[in-house]
């Protein structure tokens, strides 16, 4: 995607008129936190790659530029089919103008240490802006396997003039990205590779999948530890991409919220249990079925108490949409963020649509918290049910902005989003599919608006 695109994509709005139930059929496509991680992982070859289910979103648009300016080769085959292959790395310096476009920076090391024993990774970090994302973990495991690291100029400047060697790396927080990054790593150093305490979210199940494919060796323990033996060269494979799990929760927050009824075709219940749990436990109604989910309110919703955790927990990601869904509910509801400290950012906007939401820095629940000494408003009580108002509110990013997709559907009168490009991130054509369920919501593109069409969802 490039700069002039980005900057189109900053001055979209979505315009909402409140007060439709959503009802119908739509299909998830491949998820976001995969898609991204499998393109990276392909580099670590020369053979060519063939990726299905590929979601259309900005992301895997900025993802695939990243790696097309550093040699890959990209063929969409078809809508949701695309064909990938590296025969060389060209550079191997990421380019400086892709550092605050997303995380996948520091992913590169790997494939670029393996096959050019050298990389510069830009120092900037992107993403949403609910918390930092330090790259230490990140650093750490690659210094553990041999690399030599250094700071120039704004830029990690890392070398490794032999074969990254096997170690015993223990994670002291089990972190997505980190384990996917050394996991890639991992598959082609010399010997043995022990990840501990790794993360072991289905994203990440995915990724082991497909380097198996590719000819890796790997072993998953039930002590959340990663066991890599190193192969010398990896080949080219073909891999369906896993449905999105949070982009199928979001939709069955919106069903229920909004007193609806959607069936969500390729949500997966071994994916989604926790977030299934939750929702019986407020009194939402789901049927699991061969090819999907389906989402519906049963009757009076009820409060809860909620903590986010890493996998198999709630998923943080799932928590802003749940939250609006919360303020539907009768009772005292409580959420308590373990992961991210700065997820609730969201909720001025929500305060001011008229839900009845106050933010506290200590610790509202049992988990244990690393912010339980800071002064993060990490843990949030909602009172509801609250009836909500539309009001011109402004993305801050990709999750908050369903979340407020779904408040403004709920709202009565007309609301005005911007910040569009943040949605647009990880939603494939979102407001397309929303209007397909019954919503009334209208693009504006700079400085004319489009009526939303029914695309990408069937009622």
């Amino acid at each position: 995607m490039t700069a002039g695109m980005e900057a189109m994509d900053d001055m979209d709005e979505l315009v909402v008129e409140g007060g439709s139930p959503l009802k119908g059929s739509v299909e998830v496509r491949g998820a976001k936190n995969v898609v991204t991680k499998l393109m990276v992982a392909s580099m670590l070859t020369d053979e060519p790659c063939i990726f299905s289910n590929v979601p259309s979103i900005g992301d895997g648009r900025l993802t695939q530029a990243i790696c097309q300016s550093m040699g890959m080769r990209c063929r969409q085959s078809s809508e949701h089919v695309l064909a990938v292959q590296t025969s060389d790395i060209i550079r191997s310096d990421v380019p400086a103008e892709y550092a605050g476009s997303n995380r996948l920076a520091i992913m590169l090391l790997g494939p670029l240490l393996h096959r050019k024993g050298r990389a510069v990774i830009p120092a900037v970090s992107g993403g949403d802006r609910i918390g930092p994302r330090p790259v230490d973990f990140h650093l750490e495991g690659y210094r553990m396997m041999g690399a030599n690291i250094e700071v120039r100029d704004q830029a990690y400047l890392v070398r490794a003039p032999q074969r990254l060697k096997g170690t015993e790396i223990i994670l002291p927080y089990p972190s997505v990205t980190t384990t996917e990054n050394l996991l890639i790593a991992a598959v082609l150093a010399e010997g043995k590779t022990f990840i501990r305490n790794a993360a072991i979210e289905p994203e990440v199940m995915d990724l082991i999948m497909f380097l198996q494919k590719m000819g890796a060796i790997i072993d998953y323990n039930v002590d959340r530890t990663l066991a890599i033996e190193g192969v010398k060269s990896l080949g080219g494979t073909k891999h369906e991409i896993m449905p999105d799990r949070i982009v199928a929760a979001s939709l069955g927050a919106a069903a229920i919220a909004t007193g609806g009824d959607i069936f969500v075709k390729g949500a997966r219940q071994a994916d989604m249990s926790t977030f299934l749990n939750a929702l019986r436990r407020i009194g939402g109604g789901f049927d699991v079925e061969s090819d999907g989910i389906r989402f519906y309110r049963q009757g009076e919703l009820k409060s809860i108490t909620l903590e986010t955790n890493v996998h198999p927990g709630f998923m943080t990601d799932w928590q802003p949409p749940f939250v609006i869904l919360l303020t539907q509910a009768h009772g005292i509801s409580v959420v308590h963020e373990t992961v991210f400290e700065d997820r609730f950012g969201y909720v001025k906007e929500l305060q001011r649509m008229g839900a009845d939401v106050g933010l506290y820095d200590t610790c509202l629940g049992r988990l244990p918290c690393r912010f339980a000494s800071s002064n993060y408003k990490h843990s949030c009580v909602i009172k509801g049910p609250t009836r909500l108002h539309g009001a011109d509110v402004s993305i801050p990013d990709l999750r908050a902005g369903f979340t407020y997709l779904i408040a403004a559907i709920l709202a009565e009168g007309t609301s005005v989003i911007d910040g569009v490009h943040h949605l647009d991130r990880g939603y494939e054509s979102i407001d397309k599919t929303l209007c397909a369920l019954g919503a009334k919501i209208t693009r504006r593109c700079g400085s004319y608006a489009s009526e939303s069409s029914a695309v990408t969802a069937k009622q």
